[in-house]
């Protein structure tokens, strides 16, 4: 009811109820307004002070996982508030435990936490739930709708408030004897580890041509100077260094679709080897061809070993969606100069093809090591110098 509206037939009440000399009829119309009048100013205020707060215990955890969360709401006024609805959407893949609590929507994947408050004023009520992670991934929380209105129930008012929590659930880590890899040596650089490898972007002198050089060193400046063939000479660096290099795509091309089964595979296992590489002291980056959740573009992580990095890998490889952003050799390509030399890059990859093993040959030109993980169904194409592990998908529904 629009008290503006309906002002004018109130005024004409009043006036037939002074001239008909009915003074009933003057004293409801004028109760009347002063009811229509205190309802909109309560409505328009019910909301005022009022917030919204979500308290989950953490917001990262791995599937299976339990996490106590606590809904706040304040009423951060002197006028009370006779009734308070909260609807907060939520994803079911974060829900509660008990599954009924969430109301169902329209969208099949979410639902609607809805609470009920009675507030007075500075008054503030808590409720309690458990949170169940079910499934990876990054999930957006909000933004809650929250209504409220008079004491006489006559008008509503609504709003939406911010921000949207992210939870995140982690991949599921897969045993590491499972991989099946040399148990004395399994990222394949036992010698690596105490070589030394020269790093052509940081040049730290010249010497002298010795016969075993390549023309590719030969510093030309210095050669016209000296009148004698002066080669470059390069910091030296020592690998510690792990780069896992997820292929995103499940078929041969990218365009074809997706096999949800394997790429929750092939994003296990880099979990898994990212985790390994951490505890084992290594300095861990992560490199795919695939989108995070919220973005559109491929990502990459430097390699780091500081407290935050495994949470950092693990995060990004929580938000992987099945979005390609092009051909896995081509990436690889495009990023090696951006990877130290003497890494050590992992390959995990659900599909193979004649355009990856040529890639693979021109990296090995590069100073870098490399493991080749397929999970294909055929066996890979041996590339010299490249350790090759054959570990074919199956489906857990054909097992």
């Amino acid at each position: 009811m629009d008290l503006k509206r309906w002002l004018p037939l109130f005024v004409v009440g009043i006036i037939l109820g002074v001239v008909m000399r009915v003074p009933l009829l003057v004293t409801f119309i004028l109760m009347l307004l002063l009811v229509l009048s205190l309802a909109t100013w309560w409505q328009k205020r019910s909301l005022d002070g009022v917030k919204y707060h979500r308290r989950p215990f953490y917001k990262r955890a791995f599937p299976g996982e339990r996490i106590p969360l606590q809904i706040e709401i304040e009423n951060r006024k002197l006028l009370p508030l006779t009734w308070l609805r909260v609807q907060d959407p939520w994803p079911k893949a974060v829900g509660p435990e008990e599954d009924d609590v969430l109301a169902p929507t329209h969208l099949p994947d979410q639902g609607l936490l809805t609470n009920v408050f009675s507030l007075r004023w500075y008054e503030r009520a808590r409720r309690n739930y458990t949170l169940k992670f079910r499934k990876r991934g990054v999930y957006a929380v909000g933004p809650v709708k929250i209504e409220s209105g008079d004491l006489f129930g006559i008008y509503e008012r609504s709003e939406r408030q911010d921000p949207v929590e992210l939870l995140t659930v982690f991949p599921e880590l897969i045993p590491f004897k499972d991989l099946h890899l040399p148990a004395d040596d399994p990222f394949g650089d036992r010698r690596s580890r105490r070589r030394l490898y020269e790093d052509p972007n940081q040049p730290i002198g010249v010497r002298d041509y010795l016969p075993e050089d390549s023309f590719r060193r030969v510093h030309w400046p210095a050669t016209a100077h000296t009148g004698q063939l002066q080669v470059k000479v390069f910091q030296p660096t020592s690998a510690n260094i792990i780069v896992v290099c997820l292929n995103v795509s499940t078929f041969a091309r990218h365009w074809e679709g997706t096999n949800p089964d394997l790429l929750e595979h092939v994003i296990k296992v880099a979990a898994t080897l990212a985790t390994k590489g951490i505890e084992d002291g290594y300095r861990v980056g992560l490199i795919a061809n695939g989108c995070l959740a919220h973005a559109d573009q491929p990502f990459r992580i430097p390699p780091g070993r500081s407290p935050k990095q495994l949470a950092s890998l693990l995060g990004a490889l929580a938000g992987v969606t099945p979005v390609v952003t092009g051909r896995f050799e081509n990436f690889l390509i495009k990023q090696i100069p951006r990877v130290s030399y003497g890494a050590n890059l992992l390959i995990v990859t659900g599909v193979t093809n004649p355009e990856l093993f040529e890639a693979l040959v021109q990296l090995k030109h590069h100073g870098r090591h490399i493991s080749l993980l397929s999970f294909a169904e055929k066996p890979p194409k041996q590339v010299p110098g490249v350790r090759t592990f054959h570990m074919p998908f199956v489906p857990e529904d054909s097992q």
